[in-house]
């Protein structure tokens, strides 16, 4: 008789699947799935479609942001029992901007076996379209909703060199787009990808002001939306230098806080802008 103690730990999949063309779902990917004991599925009706789309029929169980955290050990006892599971996305590749995460890590922990079956992403069928560097490039999901929480994010990204990535609702991405413009301003080169892989996919390139200026007109508001934006050319620009440069003389005669206060005054800039660049002074 076998003991649970002598039943070999399953395997967990971290499955990718369409982001919108059903034709891009991979033949491993379909294996897999008509394989697995169970399949973990964020949106369980959209993997239903899936499944039904390609003839095959499976356990299916939710596993979304409100049920990881109790959801996981359950499922990691069934690994543990020797089951395989196939953990899914409502699109795209697993765990980008999606749950996941604590089922991996804890599977690792228990020295089961996390296999990657690639698939479509969203940002990388992005970045592939947008014309912009991709050589280095960040990829920061949705912009937090609270506007405090949303100023902090951007503020930590205004230096930014490399090409950044954003995940926006339809609801949101006017504004978005203008508070994108707002701190990294106007004239950044940025592109919006709109229905990846799908019937209507376009691709819209300029400035934020002009992406913000034609949506609704040129670019219609349906679907969904990846927002790339081009990073900080010079990190350090010309007037930032030189308030270095006067910070480091005033404070020679003044403690630091009222030598950032006079540096502002003296050279224009925020001062919100001169405790940034004289906190990352050594």
């Amino acid at each position: 008789m076998t003991s649970k103690q002598d039943t070999p730990a399953g395997s967990l999949h971290v499955v990718g699947t369409p982001i919108g063309n059903l034709g891009d779902l991979s033949l491993r990917a379909r294996e897999v799935l008509g394989a697995v004991d169970v399949i973990a599925a964020e949106d369980t009706r959209r993997t239903r479609r899936l499944l039904s789309s390609i003839g095959l029929k499976g356990t299916i169980i939710a596993f979304h942001d409100h049920n990881e955290v109790e959801r996981t050990p359950g499922l990691l006892a069934r690994l543990l029992d020797g089951e395989s599971i196939a953990l899914v996305s409502d699109a795209g590749t697993p765990l980008i901007s999606d749950p996941g995460w604590r089922l991996v890590r804890a599977a690792l922990a228990e020295g089961i076996e996390v296999v990657s079956v690639p698939g479509p992403s969203a940002v990388s069928a992005a970045l592939s379209v947008c014309g912009l560097p991709t050589d280095r490039f960040v990829f920061e999901g949705f912009l937090p909703r609270r506007k405090a929480q949303r100023t902090a994010r951007l503020q930590a990204l205004h230096d930014e060199t490399r090409t950044m990535v954003f995940f926006e609702s339809v609801h949101r991405l006017d504004a978005t787009l203008r508070v994108l413009a707002e701190h990294f301003g106007a004239q950044r080169d940025a592109a919006i990808a709109r229905e990846l892989t799908k019937l209507h996919e376009c691709v819209y390139a300029g400035s934020l002001a002009e992406l913000g200026f034609r949506l609704g007109d040129g670019i219609p508001l349906r679907g969904e939306f990846v927002v790339v934006v081009a990073g900080d050319k010079v990190a350090q620009r010309p007037e930032e230098s030189e308030a270095l440069r006067i910070f480091s003389v005033l404070c020679e005669e003044l403690p630091p806080d009222k030598a950032a206060t006079l540096c502002a005054r003296i050279t224009g800039l925020p001062r919100n802008v001169v405790y940034r660049l004289t906190r990352r002074k050594p």
